[in-house]
Order: C-alpha cells, then structure tokens, then sequence
C-alpha cells in the first residue's frame, strides 16, 4: 500500500495562498513557508518587482486618479441620460 497518504498531512494542513485566480476563486496551492502567498503568487525568493521599478507605473489606466475620473464621467452620463429621457 502506498504510504503517500500518511506523509500528506502536513501538506494538507498548511496554510494556503491567499491570491485570486483568473477565475475568481482563492488559489489552492500551499503558502511559502513564513509567507502568505505560494511560489507562483509571489512567494518564491527572488520573485516580485525589483526596488525603486521604473516599469511599475507605465500608463495610469487602474490608477486611483483614472478609477475616480471614468465614475464622474459615467455619473455625468447617466445624469444627461436622465434630462434627455425627461425631454421626450
């Protein structure tokens, strides 16, 4: 009999990741040790963007700034859409 069950525990035990997947869902994978994301999230050494990354930033488009501009614009629109509705 295989003795994989036995040796499984701990595995099953850990902590998980605590990223998303594309789907929506928490990643099923084990945590890094001392960590709270796995080896492909982010977990491994070396991995992640490096200090001071000029390429984080590169075109603003999920900015906090672009976020608030495209809700004033969308409620600016629904408002014109309401006068327009009431014009008929």
């Amino acid at each position: 009999m295989s003795d994989h069950i036995q040796n499984a525990g701990p595995m099953l035990a850990s902590r998980r990741c605590g990223a998303k997947t594309r789907c929506g869902g928490a990643c099923r994978a084990p945590a890094v040790q001392g960590k709270t994301r796995c080896r492909m999230h982010g977990g491994a050494k070396g991995s992640g963007a490096p200090r001071a990354n000029q390429n984080a930033h590169k075109h603003g488009l999920f900015s906090r700034d672009a976020i608030a501009e495209r809700r004033q614009i969308r409620a600016l629109l629904g408002d014109v859409r309401k006068v327009l509705e009431g014009m008929r």
